[in-house]
């Protein structure tokens, strides 16, 4: 495994075209985002309803901070992963969550520099759409970890707008942008000795022997993580992916990919039948 490589407005056209080039060899995509913290914290005796207005409530309200991307192959052979560093939180400004902001801090996110140098997310966003829509929807697989926000804070820029009114709205939405998802935390539930999926990525990343490269909640470590977790499960469980296609955790509702459009022809005109003239 190379080094990560931090993204700034400065190599940030530079960096697109080396994922835009890797997609092809290594199709999976493995996120991790950064994000202010959680205005309003979801009990976990929550109805789904009650996980979804809550993610809505926080999302809407806040910005990503920081985006992390890894490729790799069915193997788990690495192609390379991303750092981004976006600009438009402005913690002076901005809603936010004061102890996850010293957390973030402490981990080495330098919010000045953010600020200063870091890439605009709708930038970003315009960008990455234009390397989707090269490769489709199909061939392109998303992995995450507990993605329910990772994925929100995603569709947000790629929208534009804010999330869906309803949980049924956020699946479809996710399902035309993204198309093929999976999330590590939910294959773990069905996996002997993961304690029910009830564990966060650095421990189940101890117990399947997978070593971090990078520092702890550094959306680029991160991702990394979740795509070493991913290739190990699969190869320690034999897992079937198809099982896991399109489950978050912490929802039920299922994300598919919409079936491609196909044109309905008119029936053919029916036969005029003539009588024998005599």
């Amino acid at each position: 495994m190379g080094s990560i490589e931090i993204v700034w407005s400065n190599n940030f056209e530079d960096a697109m075209t080396k994922i835009a080039v890797m997609m092809e060899t290594f199709p999976i995509v493995a996120v991790d985002t950064e994000f202010p913290g959680f205005l309003h914290n979801t009990p976990r005796a929550a109805s789904e309803s009650e996980r979804y207005d809550d993610l809505k409530y926080n999302v809407d309200r806040m910005k990503i901070i920081q985006l992390g991307i890894t490729l790799f192959d069915r193997f788990g052979v690495i192609g390379g992963v991303w750092q981004i560093n976006f600009c438009n939180f402005d913690p002076d400004l901005d809603d936010h969550v004061s102890s996850s902001i010293e957390l973030l801090k402490r981990n080495g996110i330098d919010l000045v520099k953010n600020k200063r140098d870091g890439v605009d997310a709708y930038t970003f966003a315009d960008k990455f759409c234009e390397i989707l829509v090269r490769y489709g929807r199909d061939r392109v697989r998303w992995v995450t970890f507990h993605g329910l926000y990772d994925l929100a804070y995603m569709l947000k820029i790629v929208i534009r707008d804010e999330l869906p009114s309803s949980i049924m709205g956020y699946v479809e939405h996710i399902g035309h942008v993204f198309g093929r998802v999976y999330d590590v935390k939910f294959m773990a539930k069905y996996c002997h000795g993961l304690l029910d999926g009830e564990l966060g990525l650095e421990k189940l990343a101890k117990l399947l022997d997978v070593e971090r490269f990078g520092e702890a909640h550094q959306a680029g470590s991160d991702s990394l993580l979740t795509a070493a977790t991913f290739s190990k499960m699969k190869v320690v469980y034999g897992l079937p992916e198809m099982m896991f296609e399109g489950f978050l955790y912490g929802i039920s509702a299922r994300i598919k990919r919409p079936r491609p459009m196909i044109a309905v022809l008119p029936p053919p005109p029916q036969p005029i039948l003539l009588g024998y003239i005599r």
